[in-house]
C-alpha cells in the first residue's frame, strides 16, 4: 500500500523529483572525488614538498566541495517542496473522502481513529519522502561509487569492504524486524490515546459531576501506559540501531589502519591512496547507515500508508448515482413506500414496512419511546443513510437517484444534537444560505426565539461561539440551529427533536411564529413532548420500528393504546382533551 499510495500521489511531481535526482546524483559524485583529490595532495604534493601543487589542487577541492554544497542545498529544496505538497495531496483526498461517507462509514471507523490518519498518519509517509529524496536518493549511488572507488584506490584491501558491507547489513536487519511488530502496534495505541481524551474531554461535566475523574485519570493512564511501552520497546531496538552501526565501522576502520599501514610499510600502497580507502570506506558505511534510517522509517510509514489507504479505499454506502436527477417535478414532496432499514450486523430492522406522504403545507410529526426509530427516520431522508428495503422520494424523485447537492439544497435539517462551529453567530447562521444578508439573519432569529439574546451579546451578530456552541446554553443552542435552518427558506423541513431544550412557552412561540414560514413547506417533525406535535397534520406513532397510530391528536386519543399511554404521562385529562 505504501508504493501504491506514493505512486499515486507523486505522479503530479515527476518534474521535481527528476531534479532531486539529478542535484543528488552531481553532488554525490562531487562527494566521492574529494578523497581522490585529498589522495593526490598528500602523496603528490605533501610528500614531495610542492607548494604549487597543493594550492593548485586545493582550489579544485574548493570548487568540487562548493558545487557539491549547492547540489545538495537545491535537492533538499525541492524535495522538501515535493513531501509537504504530498503531504497537502493526501490529506485533502482523506478530507474530501470523509465527507462523503455517511453515518455507517464515521461509525466504522470512528471520529479519533480518522484525526490520526489525517494528521499523524499522513504526516509519517510524508516525512518518509522527504527523508528519501534527501537520503534515499543519496545512500545507492554513494554505496555503490565508493565500492568503485574504494577498489580503484587498492584492490588488496576490497576484502575488508566485502565483509564489512553483509556484516553491516545483517546487523541492521535483525533489529529492524523486531522493530517492526512495535510500529505497528503503536498506531492502534494512538489511536486508543485519541479516542479516550477526545471522550473525556468533551464529557468532562459528566465526569466531574459524578465524580469519575479518578476513574478516568486510571483509564487514561492505562492507555497511555500501553503506548508508552511499546514506544519504549521500539525506542531500545532504535537505540541499539546506531551503536551497532558505529561498532562495525570502527572495527572496520582499525582493519584498515592495521593491513593498509603493513601495505605501506610493504611499499604496495601511498599514505595518500590509505587516507582515501578509509574515507572512501567511511562513506560506504554513512550510505549503509541512510539505508538503514530509510529502512527504520519504512515499517512505520508501510502501516500509516495501510491505514491511509484504508480510508481512500472504503466507497460509502451512500453512493452518487451515475446520471444524477437534478430537477425535481414536485415541489417539497416526501413519499416514503414500504421503508425498511437495518443497521450492519443487526438482528432485526429498525425500521419496518414505514409508508406515509407529506406534501407542501403539512406537517408530520412522529413520536414513540426511546430507541422506536425517530432519528433513524429523519436520517433517511438527507441519505445519512440509505434505506434498506422500500423506497423514499423526495420532490418525485426517489433520493437514490437524486444528485446529492440538489437534495441536501431542498432540506433544512435540526438535528438531535444542535451542533454549531467555532466563529460567531453569523457565520454559523450563514452555513444555512452564505449569501444571506443581516436582515435576513435577524428575521430568521426572531423566527427561531433567538433575537432577544443574541441583541443582548455586546458584539450582536459577530458574538463568539465556541466549538460545539459551548458558550451558549441548550436551549439556545437549538434556537440557533432551528435559525440556521429557517434561514435557508427549503421545501422540506426536518426537525429531530429539536424543541427538547425549550420551555414550553418558547416552544409554542416558536411553532406560532413558524407557522407562516413553513406555509408552503413540508414539515417532518420528530418529538417527545405531546405539546409539541398535537397540532401537526399527521402524527405517526412509532414502536420498535412499526407505525402503530397514524392520525390526528383527536383521532390517535380514541386510536391508539400507545399514544394514550404517552399522552397520559404528560397531560392530564383535561389538557389531552
Amino acid at each position: 500500500m505504501l508504493i501504491t499510495l506514493v505512486r499515486r500521489f507523486l505522479a503530479a511531481y515527476r518534474g521535481p523529483l527528476t531534479v532531486v535526482v539529478v542535484l543528488q546524483f552531481i553532488g554525490t559524485v562531487m562527494a566521492l572525488y574529494l578523497p581522490s583529490l585529498n589522495a593526490d595532495i598528500i602523496d603528490n604534493g605533501v610528500v614531495t614538498g610542492d607548494t604549487d601543487y597543493i594550492m593548485r589542487t586545493g582550489v579544485v577541492m574548493l570548487v568540487v566541495a562548493l558545487v557539491q554544497i549547492s547540489c545538495s542545498v537545491g535537492a533538499v529544496w525541492f524535495g522538501a517542496r515535493t513531501a509537504m505538497g504530498f503531504g497537502r495531496d493526501v490529506r485533502a483526498a482523506i478530507f474530501h473522502r470523509v465527507g462523503v461517507f455517511s453515518q455507517r462509514e464515521v461509525q466504522h471507523f470512528g471520529a479519533p481513529s480518522l484525526i490520526t490518519r489525517e494528521t499523524n498518519d499522513v504526516q509519517q509517509v510524508q516525512m518518509l519522502v522527504l527523508m528519501s529524496c534527501t537520503l534515499m536518493v543519496m545512500a545507492p549511488i554513494m554505496m555503490v561509487g565508493g565500492i568503485v572507488m574504494a577498489v580503484h584506490v587498492d584492490v588488496g584491501l576490497s576484502w575488508l569492504v566485502a565483509v564489512t558491507v553483509p556484516v553491516l547489513a545483517l546487523c541492521l536487519s535483525l533489529i529492524i524486524t523486531r522493530m517492526v511488530p512495535s510500529f505497528r502496534l503503536m498506531q492502534s495505541r494512538i489511536d486508543e490515546v485519541n479516542r479516550l481524551l477526545r471522550e473525556q474531554i468533551t464529557g468532562v461535566r459528566v465526569v466531574r459531576a459524578f465524580v469519575r475523574e479518578p476513574l478516568e485519570t486510571e483509564r487514561f493512564a492505562s492507555a497511555n501506559g500501553d503506548l508508552t511501552a511499546v514506544a519504549t520497546r521500539a525506542g531500545r531496538y532504535l537505540a541499539l540501531m546506531f551503536p551497532t552501526v558505529m561498532l562495525v565501522a570502527n572495527v572496520a576502520s582499525v582493519g584498515v589502519l592495521w593491513f593498509g599501514g603493513h601495505r605501506v610499510d610493504a611499499g604496495s600502497m601511498q599514505v595518500g591512496a590509505l587516507t582515501a580507502y578509509l574515507a572512501y570506506l567511511m562513506q560506504i558505511v554513512m550510505s549503509v547507515m541512510m539505508g538503514t534510517f530509510m529502512m527504520m522509517m519504512i515499517p512505520r510509514s508501510a502501516v500509516c500508508a495501510d491505514r491511509i489507504m484504508e480510508v481512500l479505499h472504503t466507497d460509502t454506502s451512500v453512493p452518487t448515482p451515475d446520471a444524477p436527477v437534478t430537477d425535481l417535478p414536485e415541489r417539497g414532496t416526501l413519499r416514503l413506500d414500504g421503508v425498511e432499514f437495518s443497521y450492519p450486523g443487526a438482528d432485526q430492522p429498525v425500521l419496518r414496512d414505514l409508508s406515509f406522504e407529506a406534501r407542501p403545507g403539512q406537517t408530520v410529526a412522529v413520536i414513540g419511546s426511546t430507541g422506536a426509530g425517530k432519528s433513524t427516520l429523519v436520517n433517511l431522508v438527507p441519505r445519512l443513510f440509505d434505506v434498506t428495503g422500500g423506497s423514499l422520494a423526495v420532490g418525485g424523485v426517489d433520493v437514490r437517484r437524486l444528485d446529492p447537492e440538489r437534495l441536501w439544497s431542498v432540506i433544512g435539517l435540526v438535528p438531535q444534537k444542535a451542533y454549531l462551529f467555532s466563529g460567531t453567530v453569523r457565520s454559523n447562521l450563514l452555513n444555512g444560505k452564505p449569501d444571506a444578508t443581516d436582515d435576513e439573519l435577524w428575521e430568521a432569529l426572531r423566527i427561531a426565539q433567538g433575537e432577544d439574546f443574541v441583541r443582548e451579546m455586546p458584539e450582536g451578530l459577530d458574538a463568539p461561539i465556541a466549538q460545539g456552541g459551548t458558550n451558549v446554553s441548550g436551549g439556545q443552542r437549538q434556537r440557533l440551529a432551528i435559525a440556521r435552518a429557517v434561514v435557508r427558506r427549503p421545501d422540506i423541513y426536518l426537525f429531530d427533536d429539536s424543541f427538547s431544550a425549550l420551555d414550553l412557552a418558547t416552544d409554542a412561540r416558536l411553532r406560532a411564529a413558524l407557522r407562516p414560514v413553513t406555509r408552503e413547506a413540508t414539515v417532518l417533525l420528530v418529538a417527545q413532548r405531546v405539546s409539541t406535535i398535537r397540532d401537526a397534520d399527521l402524527i405517526l406513532v412509532l414502536e420498535d420500528g412499526l407505525v402503530v397510530g397514524r392520525g390526528s391528536h383527536l383521532d390517535l386519543l380514541e386510536t391508539c393504546e400507545t399514544y394514550q399511554e404517552i399522552v397520559a404521562s404528560q397531560l392530564s385529562a383535561e389538557e389531552a382533551a
